[in-house]
Protein backbone atom coordinates (compact mmCIF):
# COMPACT_ATOMS: atom_id res chain seq x y z
CA UNK A 1 0.00 0.00 0.00
CA UNK A 2 1.54 3.17 -1.34
CA UNK A 3 -0.19 6.64 -0.01
CA UNK A 4 0.70 10.15 -2.19
CA UNK A 5 1.13 12.37 0.35
CA UNK A 6 1.32 16.52 -0.20
CA UNK A 7 3.19 19.02 1.96
CA UNK A 8 1.12 21.11 3.68
CA UNK A 9 0.72 24.99 2.31
CA UNK A 10 -0.34 27.30 5.70
CA UNK A 11 1.90 29.22 7.45
CA UNK A 12 3.38 27.22 10.45
CA UNK A 13 1.97 29.44 12.84
CA UNK A 14 -1.17 30.05 11.41
CA UNK A 15 -4.51 28.58 10.09
CA UNK A 16 -4.80 24.94 9.31
CA UNK A 17 -7.61 22.98 8.11
CA UNK A 18 -10.65 22.36 9.95
CA UNK A 19 -10.57 18.61 8.99
CA UNK A 20 -6.22 17.34 8.91
CA UNK A 21 -4.99 14.35 7.67
CA UNK A 22 -1.34 13.14 7.93
CA UNK A 23 0.84 9.83 7.10
CA UNK A 24 3.04 9.51 10.18
CA UNK A 25 5.25 8.31 8.09
CA UNK A 26 7.81 8.84 10.63
CA UNK A 27 6.98 6.94 13.43
CA UNK A 28 7.45 3.29 13.92
CA UNK A 29 5.28 1.28 16.37
CA UNK A 30 7.18 -2.05 18.81
CA UNK A 31 4.67 -4.96 19.49
CA UNK A 32 5.68 -6.39 23.12
CA UNK A 33 4.10 -9.79 23.75
CA UNK A 34 4.20 -12.67 26.03
CA UNK A 35 3.42 -14.17 29.31
CA UNK A 36 6.27 -11.57 31.16
CA UNK A 37 5.55 -8.76 28.71
CA UNK A 38 4.23 -5.89 30.38
CA UNK A 39 6.07 -6.38 33.24
CA UNK A 40 9.09 -6.63 31.56
CA UNK A 41 8.87 -3.46 30.32
CA UNK A 42 7.35 -2.03 33.43
CA UNK A 43 10.70 -2.53 35.03
CA UNK A 44 12.53 -0.44 32.05
CA UNK A 45 10.35 2.63 31.10
CA UNK A 46 9.45 6.01 33.20
CA UNK A 47 5.82 5.35 33.18
CA UNK A 48 3.46 2.58 35.12
CA UNK A 49 3.04 -0.09 32.64
CA UNK A 50 1.07 -2.34 35.21
CA UNK A 51 -1.83 0.46 35.90
CA UNK A 52 -2.38 0.55 31.95
CA UNK A 53 -5.91 0.13 31.07
CA UNK A 54 -6.95 -1.03 27.68
CA UNK A 55 -8.62 2.34 27.02
CA UNK A 56 -5.97 4.28 28.08
CA UNK A 57 -2.73 5.49 26.10
CA UNK A 58 0.45 6.93 28.20
CA UNK A 59 3.52 8.64 27.51
CA UNK A 60 6.79 7.77 28.58
CA UNK A 61 10.63 7.38 28.30
CA UNK A 62 13.11 4.39 28.16
CA UNK A 63 16.34 5.74 29.60
CA UNK A 64 20.64 4.31 30.35
CA UNK A 65 21.92 3.17 33.43
CA UNK A 66 22.79 7.04 34.00
CA UNK A 67 19.06 8.40 33.58
CA UNK A 68 19.68 9.70 30.18
CA UNK A 69 16.34 9.14 27.66
CA UNK A 70 17.50 6.33 24.52
CA UNK A 71 13.58 7.30 23.84
CA UNK A 72 10.55 8.98 24.09
CA UNK A 73 7.39 7.27 23.78
CA UNK A 74 3.15 6.70 23.54
CA UNK A 75 2.21 3.34 24.81
CA UNK A 76 -0.67 1.30 24.85
CA UNK A 77 -2.58 -1.83 24.49
CA UNK A 78 -5.19 -4.16 22.44
CA UNK A 79 -5.82 -7.53 23.88
CA UNK A 80 -2.18 -9.48 24.77
CA UNK A 81 -0.71 -7.09 23.16
CA UNK A 82 1.35 -3.43 24.63
CA UNK A 83 2.21 -1.30 21.54
CA UNK A 84 5.14 1.20 21.63
CA UNK A 85 5.52 4.12 19.42
CA UNK A 86 8.23 6.28 18.79
CA UNK A 87 10.21 7.83 15.88
CA UNK A 88 11.62 4.87 13.57
CA UNK A 89 15.10 6.26 13.60
CA UNK A 90 14.69 6.12 17.53
CA UNK A 91 13.41 2.85 17.11
CA UNK A 92 16.18 1.13 15.36
CA UNK A 93 18.94 1.87 18.05
CA UNK A 94 16.53 0.89 21.18
CA UNK A 95 14.59 -1.78 20.16
CA UNK A 96 17.83 -3.87 20.39
CA UNK A 97 18.42 -2.37 23.65
CA UNK A 98 15.34 -3.59 24.93
CA UNK A 99 15.92 -6.89 23.51
CA UNK A 100 19.19 -7.46 25.02
CA UNK A 101 17.58 -7.59 28.61
CA UNK A 102 14.20 -9.36 27.15
CA UNK A 103 15.94 -12.40 26.81
CA UNK A 104 16.13 -12.97 30.75
CA UNK A 105 12.03 -12.75 30.57
CA UNK A 106 9.07 -14.61 28.64
CA UNK A 107 9.14 -11.69 26.58
CA UNK A 108 8.88 -10.87 22.88
CA UNK A 109 9.82 -7.57 21.19
CA UNK A 110 9.46 -6.60 17.21
CA UNK A 111 9.20 -4.13 14.72
CA UNK A 112 6.15 -4.27 13.23
CA UNK A 113 6.05 -0.45 11.66
CA UNK A 114 5.70 -2.04 8.28
CA UNK A 115 2.50 -3.60 8.93
CA UNK A 116 0.98 -0.53 10.34
CA UNK A 117 -0.47 2.01 8.93
CA UNK A 118 -0.23 5.70 11.18
CA UNK A 119 -1.97 8.49 10.50
CA UNK A 120 -2.79 11.73 12.21
CA UNK A 121 -6.62 13.45 12.00
CA UNK A 122 -6.88 16.51 13.44
CA UNK A 123 -8.56 19.73 12.90
CA UNK A 124 -12.50 21.07 14.52
CA UNK A 125 -14.52 18.44 12.63
CA UNK A 126 -11.86 15.36 13.01
CA UNK A 127 -13.84 14.35 16.02
CA UNK A 128 -17.24 14.14 14.11
CA UNK A 129 -15.65 12.29 10.91
CA UNK A 130 -14.29 9.54 13.22
CA UNK A 131 -17.43 9.31 14.81
CA UNK A 132 -18.92 8.96 11.56
CA UNK A 133 -16.50 6.34 10.45
CA UNK A 134 -16.22 4.19 13.79
CA UNK A 135 -18.94 5.43 16.35
CA UNK A 136 -18.68 7.15 19.52
CA UNK A 137 -14.82 7.45 20.55
CA UNK A 138 -13.48 7.19 23.91
CA UNK A 139 -12.01 9.73 26.00
CA UNK A 140 -8.33 8.46 25.28
CA UNK A 141 -8.48 5.11 23.36
CA UNK A 142 -10.62 3.73 21.45
CA UNK A 143 -10.64 -0.10 19.78
CA UNK A 144 -11.81 -0.43 16.23
CA UNK A 145 -11.63 -2.87 13.61
CA UNK A 146 -8.03 -3.87 13.13
CA UNK A 147 -6.63 -0.67 14.69
CA UNK A 148 -6.66 1.40 17.51
CA UNK A 149 -7.01 5.42 18.06
CA UNK A 150 -5.48 7.42 20.22
CA UNK A 151 -7.54 10.40 21.60
CA UNK A 152 -4.90 13.63 22.46
CA UNK A 153 -6.49 16.42 22.92
CA UNK A 154 -8.83 16.76 20.04
CA UNK A 155 -5.73 15.36 17.79
CA UNK A 156 -5.84 11.92 17.45
CA UNK A 157 -3.59 8.90 15.97
CA UNK A 158 -5.01 6.33 14.17
CA UNK A 159 -3.16 2.67 14.22
CA UNK A 160 -4.75 0.13 12.09
CA UNK A 161 -3.24 -3.07 10.19
CA UNK A 162 -2.45 -3.10 6.74
CA UNK A 163 -4.95 -5.29 6.00
CA UNK A 164 -7.25 -3.14 6.80
CA UNK A 165 -5.79 -0.34 5.73
CA UNK A 166 -6.92 0.38 2.26
CA UNK A 167 -10.90 0.15 3.52
CA UNK A 168 -9.91 2.84 5.97
CA UNK A 169 -8.30 5.53 3.23
CA UNK A 170 -10.78 4.94 0.83
CA UNK A 171 -13.06 6.94 2.65
CA UNK A 172 -10.63 10.03 2.73
CA UNK A 173 -11.62 12.52 0.75
CA UNK A 174 -9.23 15.62 1.58
CA UNK A 175 -5.59 15.67 0.97
CA UNK A 176 -3.52 13.28 2.95
CA UNK A 177 -0.54 15.41 4.21
CA UNK A 178 3.29 14.68 4.60
CA UNK A 179 4.40 13.71 7.85
CA UNK A 180 5.76 17.21 8.75
CA UNK A 181 2.03 18.79 9.20
CA UNK A 182 1.56 16.26 12.35
CA UNK A 183 4.91 17.42 13.15
CA UNK A 184 4.01 21.23 13.42
CA UNK A 185 1.22 20.19 15.65
CA UNK A 186 3.30 18.03 17.79
CA UNK A 187 6.03 20.64 18.28
CA UNK A 188 3.31 23.42 19.24
CA UNK A 189 2.30 20.97 21.51
CA UNK A 190 5.65 20.47 23.08
CA UNK A 191 5.66 17.33 23.24
CA UNK A 192 9.20 15.09 23.77
CA UNK A 193 9.59 12.90 20.33
CA UNK A 194 13.21 12.70 20.86
CA UNK A 195 15.27 11.42 17.61
CA UNK A 196 18.16 9.24 17.61
CA UNK A 197 20.71 11.69 17.26
CA UNK A 198 19.85 12.74 20.82
CA UNK A 199 20.16 9.36 22.84
CA UNK A 200 21.93 9.56 25.88
CA UNK A 201 22.17 13.39 26.08
CA UNK A 202 19.03 13.93 28.18
CA UNK A 203 17.21 12.90 31.70
CA UNK A 204 13.51 13.16 31.02
CA UNK A 205 12.68 16.20 33.07
CA UNK A 206 15.29 17.71 30.43
CA UNK A 207 12.59 16.99 27.60
CA UNK A 208 9.76 17.67 30.13
CA UNK A 209 8.54 13.73 29.91
CA UNK A 210 6.93 14.53 33.19
CA UNK A 211 5.26 17.79 32.00
CA UNK A 212 2.93 15.12 29.82
CA UNK A 213 2.46 12.42 32.66
CA UNK A 214 5.26 10.35 31.40
CA UNK A 215 6.88 9.75 34.37
CA UNK A 216 5.62 7.67 37.44
CA UNK A 217 7.47 8.72 40.67
CA UNK A 218 5.19 6.01 42.81
CA UNK A 219 6.36 2.50 40.84
CA UNK A 220 8.78 0.35 41.52
CA UNK A 221 12.55 0.38 39.98
CA UNK A 222 13.27 1.13 36.40
CA UNK A 223 16.43 1.45 34.40
CA UNK A 224 18.15 5.04 35.61
CA UNK A 225 15.14 5.43 38.46
CA UNK A 226 17.76 7.31 40.44
CA UNK A 227 18.90 9.86 38.25
CA UNK A 228 15.37 10.55 37.26
CA UNK A 229 14.36 10.59 41.01
CA UNK A 230 17.02 12.96 42.07
CA UNK A 231 15.76 15.53 39.27
CA UNK A 232 12.63 15.67 41.50
CA UNK A 233 13.49 15.65 44.69
CA UNK A 234 16.82 17.23 45.20
CA UNK A 235 16.98 19.38 42.41
CA UNK A 236 19.33 19.63 40.26
CA UNK A 237 17.77 20.09 36.09
CA UNK A 238 19.05 23.07 34.95
CA UNK A 239 17.22 22.49 31.28
CA UNK A 240 13.59 21.98 29.80
CA UNK A 241 11.65 21.86 26.04
CA UNK A 242 10.64 25.14 24.95
CA UNK A 243 8.92 26.10 21.83
CA UNK A 244 10.83 28.56 19.13
CA UNK A 245 9.33 29.55 15.94
CA UNK A 246 11.12 32.30 13.94
CA UNK A 247 12.70 32.49 10.12
CA UNK A 248 15.84 31.46 8.86
CA UNK A 249 17.92 31.93 5.77
CA UNK A 250 19.49 28.79 5.75
CA UNK A 251 18.19 24.89 5.91
CA UNK A 252 18.44 22.97 9.40
CA UNK A 253 20.66 20.40 9.52
CA UNK A 254 21.03 17.45 12.55
CA UNK A 255 24.11 19.57 13.62
CA UNK A 256 22.50 22.92 13.94
CA UNK A 257 22.71 24.71 17.06
CA UNK A 258 21.13 27.53 19.10
CA UNK A 259 22.48 30.75 20.13
CA UNK A 260 20.94 33.60 22.18
CA UNK A 261 21.75 36.99 22.33
CA UNK A 262 23.73 38.65 25.72
CA UNK A 263 22.10 40.59 28.13
CA UNK A 264 23.87 43.59 26.80
CA UNK A 265 23.13 43.24 23.47
CA UNK A 266 26.59 42.47 22.13
CA UNK A 267 26.46 38.95 20.87
CA UNK A 268 25.03 35.92 21.14
CA UNK A 269 26.24 32.76 23.28
CA UNK A 270 25.14 28.97 22.56
CA UNK A 271 21.75 28.13 23.98
CA UNK A 272 20.86 24.90 23.48
CA UNK A 273 19.77 21.55 21.22
CA UNK A 274 16.97 21.49 18.16
CA UNK A 275 15.04 18.39 19.11
CA UNK A 276 12.38 18.59 16.42
CA UNK A 277 12.26 20.68 13.33
CA UNK A 278 9.61 21.70 10.30
CA UNK A 279 10.79 24.02 8.27
CA UNK A 280 9.25 25.86 5.23
CA UNK A 281 9.37 29.17 3.40
CA UNK A 282 11.94 30.33 5.06
CA UNK A 283 10.06 30.04 8.54
CA UNK A 284 10.65 27.55 10.91
CA UNK A 285 9.40 26.08 14.34
CA UNK A 286 11.20 23.87 16.29
CA UNK A 287 11.56 22.34 19.93
CA UNK A 288 14.70 23.02 22.00
CA UNK A 289 16.46 22.03 24.86
CA UNK A 290 17.29 25.49 26.42
CA UNK A 291 17.87 26.43 30.12
CA UNK A 292 15.08 26.43 32.20
CA UNK A 293 15.24 29.93 33.03
CA UNK A 294 15.08 31.08 29.53
CA UNK A 295 12.74 33.93 29.89
CA UNK A 296 9.62 34.14 26.73
CA UNK A 297 11.20 37.54 25.34
CA UNK A 298 14.92 35.89 24.52
CA UNK A 299 16.02 36.28 20.99
CA UNK A 300 17.23 33.72 19.49
CA UNK A 301 19.09 32.53 16.76
CA UNK A 302 20.70 29.20 14.88
CA UNK A 303 24.21 29.47 15.20
CA UNK A 304 26.21 30.33 11.32
CA UNK A 305 23.22 31.97 10.71
CA UNK A 306 23.31 35.42 11.35
CA UNK A 307 20.35 36.42 9.80
CA UNK A 308 17.84 34.14 11.70
CA UNK A 309 15.39 35.50 14.28
CA UNK A 310 13.78 33.02 16.76
CA UNK A 311 11.41 33.69 19.49
CA UNK A 312 9.48 31.31 22.20
CA UNK A 313 6.06 30.22 22.02
CA UNK A 314 4.07 29.78 25.63
CA UNK A 315 4.52 25.97 26.52
CA UNK A 316 0.95 24.90 26.87
CA UNK A 317 1.38 23.15 30.20
CA UNK A 318 3.10 23.97 33.42
CA UNK A 319 6.57 22.81 34.51
CA UNK A 320 5.49 23.22 37.76
CA UNK A 321 5.93 19.88 39.83
CA UNK A 322 3.17 17.82 39.82
CA UNK A 323 2.83 15.94 43.35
Amino acid sequence: MTLSTSQPSWPLNGQQPELLFSQLSHLGLISVTGEQGRSFIHGQVTTDISSLENDQWRWGAHCDPKGKMLASFRTFAKDDTLFIMMPKDTLALDLPQLQKYAVFSKAELADISDAWLLLGVAGEQANAWLTAQFGELSAELTLIDGGIILHDAGRYIVAIDKTHADAFIAKIEQPIFDASAWQTLEILAGYPNLGASHQGQFVPQMCNVQAVNGISFNKGCYMGQETVARMKYRGGNKRALYIVSGKVSAPLTADSQLEIALEDGEGFRRAGTIIEAVQRDGQVLLTAVLANDTQLDAKLRVAGDESSELTLIALPYSLEDQD
